[in-house]
């Protein structure tokens, strides 16, 4: 007779082996999570771009403007003034 953990042993490598039969491999296993968790982080990313672009819509239709257009717009403002100012000083009489 043997000893008893050797019993473990060998349930344990024939369990193993039928595994290897009927079941996918380590490296199929590594491929399908890594495929399922590039799907979720894509569907997060496409859920977090939608729920932007309906918060935007949102601020137009009640009338407010987001912190880019605000940007936009404050650096169209900059330049206007500059191009005053360059006007003006082309104007104004040479002392």
């Amino acid at each position: 007779m043997g000893d008893p953990g050797d019993d473990l042993n060998d349930e344990h490598d024939l369990f193993g082996r039928f595994l290897s039969l009927i079941g996918p491999g380590k490296d199929e296993l590594r491929s399908l999570l890594n495929e399922a968790s590039s799907r979720w982080r894509g569907d997060a990313a496409r859920i977090g771009e939608e729920g932007r672009q309906r918060m935007t819509g949102l601020f137009y239709e009640l009338g407010l403007i987001t912190r880019e257009d605000w940007d936009k717009l404050d650096l169209r403002v900059a330049d206007l003034e500059h191009r005053v100012r360059v006007l003006e000083e082309k104007s104004s009489p040479q002392t």
